[in-house]
């Protein structure tokens, strides 16, 4: 999985760069197949914005989060995105076994 961090009118300090790795580690952990993730952080007068592109097997996801605290958006960020991976998954385990099930039935 890459990773890629940029920040727009903000210096990344190491400790913000450990934060955000530690917390797209949990999306990682629900879905296996992402394959890239371009995460930008910036700021805009008084509101902190995060936003992010993740590239996972066959779609790719966008959310962005404004929060006058750029650690809570980064949060708000992560838990949207865990949301739409955990859709997504669940779209494609349906899909599998939707496929199954309709062939071979008579109506």
């Amino acid at each position: 999985m890459n990773l890629q961090l940029t920040g727009r009118h903000l210096e990344i300090t190491p400790a913000i760069r450990g934060y955000v790795n530690e917390k797209f580690g949990k999306i990682k952990r629900h879905f296996d197949h992402v394959i890239d993730m371009n995460i930008i952080l910036s700021v805009e007068k008084l509101q902190q914005k995060a936003e992010a592109t993740i590239h996972i097997s066959g779609k790719n996801l966008f959310v962005e989060c404004e929060d006058e605290n750029l650690y809570a958006a980064i949060d708000m960020l992560v838990d949207k995105l865990e949301r739409q991976v955990r859709r997504h998954k669940e779209k494609q385990t349906a899909r599998r076994h939707d496929d199954t099930g309709k062939h071979g039935t008579a109506e």
